[in-house]
């Protein structure tokens, strides 16, 4: 796999390596074998893939690339690619480009003809899903919620009625923060399970609903310490159940109209019962 011996041989390879995302044993011999063989290996943090490739004993070239010049550095590397030499793209750790740097760069050379060459292996996200008792067959990936709260609660007030289960990765610092606005917004029963190290020495995996989730993490701070993945179970439709979004669109009208003509307004935006909707903002002001 070495640099190509003529000028007239194709272009060379972009190969994306998973790498392990704590346990050095899940590493594959197809990883090692690509690591050992390519000309070039483009790296999040070079020191950090460094010590991975010394503890595997493989000599080789590092390039970083991160968030910060992957845009600049692409064509860099799509050039070393034309001129025959194979390259492997690593992350810190786990699958190249699952929130991690990498997208810029394989729609760089994919746009240019150069073949693009996946290996699987360990992604935190997958691993947790698995594991997660959750239903696997319609998942829906999200990455880090915003770290602000306002961003947070948009952001799942969009995914409330998404009947898929969810996976986000969260911050040791935002855990809490994050479950509590997960159970403002989509109700304190909604099941979560907190996968945390996985693959670590104090790997662990508790779901719950989310109320009852928080008040367990509370009990101990080791609970909240790690990397994180949360996996939260899809919206569940109720037939009889009102729309949330016809719900806060009447709430808005009451503030403005009478009860009567908010139910009539709303009921004709979202095409629901008016009956419904008054019954309910009935039993609202009455609880």
């Amino acid at each position: 796999m070495k640099q190509h011996d003529s000028a007239e041989n194709s272009q060379g390879k972009l190969y994306i390596v998973p790498t392990p995302i704590g346990n050095l044993g899940d590493i594959t011999q197809r990883a090692l074998d690509v690591l050992q063989s390519v000309d070039l290996i483009a790296a999040e943090d070079t020191r950090h893939t460094g010590l991975l490739l010394q503890h595997f004993a493989i000599t080789a070239r590092l390039f970083a690339l991160h968030d910060h010049n992957e845009q600049q550095k692409a064509q860099t590397l799509l050039a070393k690619l034309q001129d025959g030499l194979n390259i492997a793209l690593v992350s810190d750790a786990g699958t190249p480009l699952i929130n991690d740097p990498g997208y810029h760069l394989v729609r760089t050379c994919r746009e240019a003809g150069v073949q693009v060459v996946p290996l699987p292996g360990p992604c935190a996200a997958i691993a947790a899903l698995s594991a997660a008792g959750l239903p696997s067959d319609r998942f829906c990936y999200e990455g880090f919620l915003p770290a602000k709260s306002k961003g947070r609660r948009d952001t799942l007030r969009a995914l409330e009625q998404e009947p898929r289960t969810l996976i986000f990765y969260e911050s040791t610092h935002r855990l809490l923060e994050s479950l509590e606005d997960i159970c403002s917004e989509l109700g304190e029963s909604r099941y979560v399970v907190l996968a945390r190290e996985i693959t670590k020495t104090w790997e662990s995996i508790h779901g719950a609903p989310v109320a009852e989730l928080v008040a367990w993490i509370e009990e101990d701070e080791n609970r909240r310490k790690g990397e994180m993945v949360l996996i939260v179970e899809g919206h569940h439709a109720d037939e009889e159940a009102l729309p949330a979004e016809a719900l806060r669109t009447l709430a808005l009208l009451q503030k403005e109209l009478p009860l009567k003509k908010a139910a009539a307004l709303t009921a004709e935006i979202h095409g629901v019962k008016k009956n419904a909707l008054y019954k309910y903002a009935l039993e609202q002001q009455e609880g």
